[in-house]
């Protein structure tokens, strides 16, 4: 049962970053989870300092706020200060990142608090946090709860307003003609992956995030021009991910998000390697096409 637990979640992670990560990369954003992943410093002291504890759901409210901050200051500077979103993103993280670190130096240097302690998890520790009702009944990890219910608002997020994310995606312009605020969907979008990526990092760590939130959608982009396929093929590979870089892992007796990253990177490696072989082939047998 223990590597079915880290499997699941490693799934349901892998999915729920992927769909999201679908769209990031439509929108040349992809980065912005990375920048999530040290925004929320400055969020997890302050709600430290408010209540007094490192209980997981004040350190989640609070990293869960300054990660919407986040996406919201690199909106503002994108189309405010007419900064690339790369700039934007580099900027904002890298600000938000620097007073979390004041903040601790300045209101919590003798407690061991940063983002490893309290918010970056380890995927392999998921089957011993267990649910335990006040019974005393065991319900099995807490995480896949937590993640499976995220899952679920995510996929209803993205059912509900498909066309809207679709066409803000894709041509934004084209949106607002048709009287689409493209201002609302970005927002309901970061705030999606703000809630996924924060909800995550305790589980399986931040490393992980990022890779699933990135290298699924990317991979799936190289194989497909259609959005559904791309989400459906994302998801597939997430799934793939989990079992096989769990099963290295214990092979190997290395780390579980390692390798789950390592598969994440052979599987784009791959795709890229046989992609550009077969456009290469397509040049060779029709060269008057490819040369049009």
């Amino acid at each position: 049962m223990i590597a079915f637990w880290i499997i699941l979640t490693g799934a349901l992670v892998a999915i729920t970053c992927g769909l999201l990560g679908c769209f990031l990369i439509l929108r040349k954003m992809s980065m912005v989870g990375d920048a999530i992943s040290h925004a929320v410093l400055p969020g997890i002291v302050i709600a430290f300092l408010l209540s007094g504890s490192r209980e997981t759901l004040p350190m989640l409210l609070g990293a869960g706020a300054t990660g919407l901050l986040a996406t919201f200051l690199i909106e503002y500077f994108h189309r405010r200060a007419n900064l690339q979103t790369d700039a934007a993103i580099g900027v904002t993280f890298t600000f938000l990142f620097a007073i979390g670190i004041i903040l601790i130096s300045a209101f919590a240097g003798k407690v061991d608090l940063d983002q490893d302690c309290v918010l970056y998890g380890e995927i392999a520790y998921v089957p011993i946090d267990l649910w335990v009702t006040s019974g005393g009944a065991v319900l099995g990890p807490r995480p896949v709860y937590i993640l499976s219910a995220v899952l679920l608002m995510v996929a209803l997020f993205i059912t509900l307003g498909y066309k809207e994310l679709k066409l803000t995606s894709f041509d934004p312009a084209f949106a607002s003609a048709l009287g689409i605020s493209t201002a609302l969907w970005h927002y309901l979008l970061m705030a999606a992956v703000s809630l996924t990526t924060v909800s995550s990092f305790e589980s399986v760590g931040a490393i992980l995030v990022i890779a699933f939130l990135i290298g699924p959608p990317a991979t799936a982009y190289l194989m497909t021009h259609e959005l559904k396929s791309m989400l459906a093929i994302t998801a597939g590979l997430g799934i793939f991910i989990s079992v096989v870089g769990y099963w290295i892992a214990y092979w190997l007796n290395a780390s579980i998000a390692g390798c789950m990253a390592v598969v994440t990177g052979i599987c784009f490696g791959s795709t890229f390697i046989y992609q550009r072989a077969r456009q290469k082939n397509k040049s060779l047998t029709h060269p008057d096409h490819a040369a049009g």
